[in-house]
């Protein structure tokens, strides 16, 4: 695509436009209209028609967003345009015109190691303006593609510097030295890269599956030592509450009476309970009061 652009640029010379052709149209009438009139012979119709051909080719349209540049027998004569301008035929051509809209270029590093050796295949875009057309023009023969190549060479390079994690994790980091570095690389060509964008980081499958598992195993680590830390907290409360119960009896019968009710408060619920619990908390009694008054009310339903 990059060659494809650059050949767009060297091969249209925009040496016929509208306007010209129309100039040529109505000089070539006006000869006409002379001849016929009487007022030229032949030889005028061939100045004529030379005339007409030669301003024709004068006559060049510059887009908004180009500039052209000019050359004079070889030699850089100047920026023209936008809009319409002159050059002198035969002496003077326009050499190119050059696009000063931001551009987009896609680039990538494929099988590129990171400093720990792992090879990743990382995908990037960059978007660059010619903000000094005559640099570009002059100083560099196809700008398109030395922006492409040198993207792609200082991507590499950034990779080798940096570890998997951190291409992984600090992508928007990455991505700024790596504008930093191709912005220092094209500034003498009139370039400038204003963003760079990391698309996509792909790593080998058999090293994306040990990652999932790390990280899972990671997770599965942090679930118990969060369950380890909460039973740690309930021992502690529960060491709390005995102290409390140990030296008043009624509350823990009461807390008894309370655990018991609300076990009772659903039909159909079974309870069992140790023992030593009824013993301790005097639940024998509370327990069969409790299910005398089920019974009762039962019978009477």
């Amino acid at each position: 695509m990059v060659q494809y652009n650059n050949y767009l640029d060297f091969s249209r010379d925009k040496s016929v436009n509208g306007i010209a052709i129309t100039v040529l149209i109505v000089l070539l009438a006006l000869v006409t209209g002379l001849h016929l009139l009487g007022l030229i012979g032949v030889v005028g119709i061939v100045i004529g028609v030379l005339i007409s051909i030669l301003v024709t080719f004068s006559i060049r349209v510059a887009d908004q967003w180009e500039k052209a540049i000019v050359l004079r027998m070889g030699k850089f004569r100047g920026l023209k345009g936008p809009g319409l301008f002159f050059i002198i035929p035969i002496v003077e051509r326009v050499y190119k015109y050059i696009d000063q809209r931001v551009r987009v270029t896609d680039f990538k590093a494929e099988e590129t190691l990171t400093k720990d050796t792992v090879p990743v295949n990382v995908d990037a875009v960059v978007y660059w303006m010619v903000w000094d057309a005559e640099k570009a023009a002059l100083e560099v023969r196809d700008y398109e593609v030395a922006v492409s190549f040198i993207a792609q060479t200082s991507l590499r390079d950034i990779i080798g510097q940096h570890e998997l994690a951190d291409l992984l994790q600090n992508r928007v980091k990455i991505a700024e030295a790596l504008q930093s570095t191709l912005d220092e690389h094209t500034n003498p060509w009139g370039i400038t890269c204003q963003t760079v964008g990391i698309k996509d980081v792909i790593i080998p499958a058999a090293l994306a599956d040990a990652m999932s598992k790390q990280a899972q195993a990671e997770r599965e680590r942090q679930a118990r030592i969060i369950l380890g830390t909460a039973e740690t907290e309930i021992s502690e409360k529960f060491a709390t509450a005995s102290k409390n119960y140990q030296d008043n009896p009624v509350a823990l019968q009461l807390r008894g009476m309370n655990m018991l009710f609300e076990g009772l408060k659903e039909k159909g619920s079974l309870i069992i309970v140790p023992s030593s619990a009824l013993e301790s908390m005097n639940l024998g009694a509370v327990g069969g009061l409790a299910a005398l008054s089920k019974f009762s009310e039962e019978k009477k339903a």
